[in-house]
């Protein structure tokens, strides 16, 4: 089994590489060309346009699985390498880590913790300042504390200089 597995992939991989290359661009607008190029000598016949529309129906069908396949190991790949660095950096959160097996809603939720960060970023006075989810919250809640607690004593001492005038 895995010696079939094996040969799929290297087949895949090759098929993906040369089928995004250059040449194979040029073969194909070749092929297109000679095809139409043919037309003439056939009459424009319904075989002559059965032959090209045949050939890219089938080619594009079996296409479609190559390219889905290298799209899901490239995907996958991206997905563990964001995943290494996550879990690497002190300071990012580790709820994102694996965060593409989430459902929409959750996702949708998260992307809303993103926009409220971003919103609390655009207070901050320091551009290089960045922060995960976590750390926005709590930096948040000490600065509205900090403002609350500031607000008070500014008002107490506005009392106060009241009552001794």
């Amino acid at each position: 089994m895995s010696k079939n597995r094996n040969f799929f992939e290297k087949f895949s991989n090759w098929a993906t590489t040369a089928t995004g290359s250059s040449a194979a661009f040029i073969l194909a607008a070749l092929v297109v060309i000679v095809w139409a190029v043919c037309g003439p000598v056939f009459h424009y016949s319904e075989t002559w346009q059965l032959v090209i529309n045949t050939g890219t129906t089938i080619i594009t069908f079996l296409m479609v699985f190559l390219i889905q396949k290298a799209q899901n190991k490239d995907s996958k790949a991206l997905h563990l390498k964001l995943n290494e660095l996550i879990a690497a950096h002190e300071g990012a959160s580790n709820r994102m880590v694996s965060i593409e097996d989430l459902s929409e809603t959750e996702l949708e939720q998260i992307r809303e913790f993103y926009v409220r960060l971003s919103q609390l970023a655009k207070g901050e006075d320091n551009l290089g300042c960045t922060h995960t989810i976590d750390a926005a919250n709590m930096n948040h809640e000490t600065k509205s504390e900090r403002t609350k607690n500031t607000t008070k004593r500014i008002n107490e001492s506005k009392d106060r200089s009241k009552q001794s005038n």
